[in-house]
């Protein structure tokens, strides 16, 4: 941390750090997150004194405050000092890894993404509260280094296939099976269309009395 102070007014005071953008992992959600995480730790009177700018995590308070300025710093390094052990939430894992929420859903349930336990919160304009999954950072960071969301599609794409195939196949089954009759049904059908034969010259044959 550096402490000084305000260049621009001889009244304020500052401390600040650089932002971590190593545990940001390349999102703009997750910085975000960072930021709101560093908000929520800090006293409801101390959140408005805290500014994100340029790499610069900014801590300013007017002359006179230096215990409020030291106490929120603390916060501050406690944060910091945990940032990259910090949970991923399931809006920064879709940022992160560029994948869609379904996509997030499906790996989640069959064990290709592995929960780091639940978190439930009270949303503003929401009667109950939400319980979500949250993600460990290294997991989430092995993911993207690997790049397994492009080896995970192509698997899903090819697991889709076999099963298009598999119920294609059983449907040729089921329609072959409808549409041809069973033998001895179909020589009795045969038989039932039939008109009974006539042989040339019956009449005469009969006649004669070969058949008395």
């Amino acid at each position: 941390m550096t402490a000084t102070r305000d260049s621009e007014t001889s009244k304020d005071l500052t401390a600040e750090w650089p932002f971590p953008v190593a545990a940001a992992l390349g999102s703009r959600v997750r910085a975000q997150g960072i930021e709101r995480e560093l908000r929520a730790r800090l006293a409801f009177t101390d959140r408005k004194h805290l500014a994100v700018e340029d790499g610069r995590i900014v801590l300013r308070f007017e002359a006179g405050q230096e215990e409020r300025l030291e106490a929120a710093s603390r916060v501050v390094e406690t944060v910091l000092a945990g940032v990259d052990a910090l949970a991923v939430l399931p809006r920064e894992v879709d940022d992160i890894l560029t994948i869609l929420p379904r996509e997030r859903l499906k790996w989640l349930k069959d064990g290709r993404l592995q929960s780091a336990g639940t978190r439930t919160v009270k949303l503003r304009g929401r009667a109950k509260a939400v319980t979500f999954h949250v993600f460990d950072p290294r997991q989430i960071e092995d993911v993207l280094d690997r790049d397994l969301p492009a080896v995970w599609r192509i698997e899903d794409a090819e697991a889709l296939r076999e099963k298009r195939s598999r119920a294609a196949g059983k449907a040729a089954l089921t329609r072959g099976g409808k549409v041809e009759p069973k033998p001895a049904k179909a020589a009795k059908a045969s038989r039932s269309r039939d008109p009974k034969p006539r042989l040339r010259e019956w009449d005469a044959f009969d006649a004669e009395g070969f058949l008395r």
